[in-house]
């Protein structure tokens, strides 16, 4: 693995010891409770289950698409390197290098504080090792990974997110692996407002084999996702992905646009839309917090699909989101690839970064 430059990774330690100063430890927004370490024993047992999953192809996959981030976790991993203790100063280094990775502060000062509690004073081995990977694990964890299909009817899947998140792509990728996962597959072209990005989808679709529900750019997008749920009931298809147009999180015309199609696609397809899927620019770092929380005051937002892991070093904001937004991430783009769209499993995420 390769480091962030010192001059990069001094200026941000510079930045991090200013809030630290201005935000203190947090600890007391931490829960006042004692944590008790889980058993690390069962925690090995989770680690090593389905090691051919692990170490398989797809876990080589993500390992390589996180070249970048897992970079910045050599900081992480090399703390526990040596004979130490668990004591300030581990701690204060433990807080910056989670910090340089993106982590976030609320995530990261859940982790320190719990590490605290847990190994004060102790050597820091194998076990305080295993705990830091059982926690960003755990907070990862969701039990609603995947898709969830509609027992009746066309499964609808609403995508959202802004211009050059790699929404549009990341609809191709989606659509192809559920295509190879033997499903049929309709997409609605319902973003009219960008140039050519009806042409754009076009071609993907025509490259993957999917069909697709379109009009002249500058129709009613609404138009658009209404005329898809008619085919996609007509025709029995089982997935139907809605695009929508791309959008900053402050353009409230258009965030009033998303709403409108999620009415519509309500009214054709009960309880549709059953999924609503936000593609967040993993290179965007912490400011993909922001987006996500302003487009979940709009939109019902089910997961996130995170693009471009494999061009960054700021993957550990997956942390910062699940912590603060809530939002579990379905999926990760970790290369160009039609392909290159996987299901997100965080115990594959953890050990990729750690390994």
């Amino acid at each position: 693995m390769t480091a962030i430059p010192p001059s990069e990774q001094s200026g941000k330690i510079a930045t991090i010891s200013l809030m630290r100063r201005m935000i203190g430890l947090l600890a007391d927004r931490v829960n006042a409770t004692r944590f008790t370490p889980y058993n690390i024993c069962a925690s090995n047992r989770q680690q090593t289950k389905g090691g051919d999953r692990v170490f398989g192809r797809i876990f080589t996959k993500i390992k390589a698409g996180l070249a970048k981030t897992r970079g910045v976790f050599t900081g992480v991993v090399d703390l526990f390197t040596g004979n130490r203790r668990v004591d300030k100063a581990f701690l204060t280094q433990l807080e910056e290098q989670l910090l340089l990775a993106d982590v976030g502060f609320a995530a990261t000062n859940q982790i320190v504080e719990r590490v605290r509690q847990g190994f004060l004073d102790q050597e820091v081995g194998e076990n305080v090792k295993l705990f830091v990977q059982e926690q960003l694990r755990a907070m990862l964890s969701d039990p609603s990974a995947g898709i969830h299909y509609t027992s009746a009817g066309p499964t609808v899947v609403m995508i959202a997110g802004v211009n050059g998140s790699g929404k549009t792509t990341s609809i191709a990728k989606l659509a192809n692996r559920l295509k190879q996962d033997g499903k049929k597959v309709l997409v609605a072209a319902c973003d009219t407002f960008r140039a050519a990005a009806v042409e754009q989808l076009t071609v993907w679709c025509e490259r993957t084999g999917v069909d697709i529900v379109k009009q002249q750019q500058g129709s009613d997008p609404a138009a658009v996702a209404h005329d898809a749920c008619e085919r996609a009931k007509a025709r029995q298809y089982d997935v139907l992905i809605v695009d929508t147009a791309g959008r900053l999180h402050t353009q409230t015309h258009l965030m009033r646009e998303l709403e409108k199609i999620h009415r519509i696609v309500g009214k054709q397809i009960p309880g549709a839309p059953h999924e609503v899927f936000l593609v967040l620019d993993s290179t965007t770092g912490q400011n993909a917090v922001a987006q996500a929380e302003q487009f979940k005051k709009t939109v019902h937002c089910t997961g996130i699909i995170l693009t471009k892991l494999d061009g960054t070093a700021k993957g550990g904001a997956v942390f910062a989101i699940k912590h603060k937004v809530g939002l579990p991430v379905k999926y990760i783009g970790v290369g160009e690839g039609v392909d290159d769209l996987e299901p997100f499993d965080p115990d594959t995420f953890v050990a990729a970064l750690f390994e």
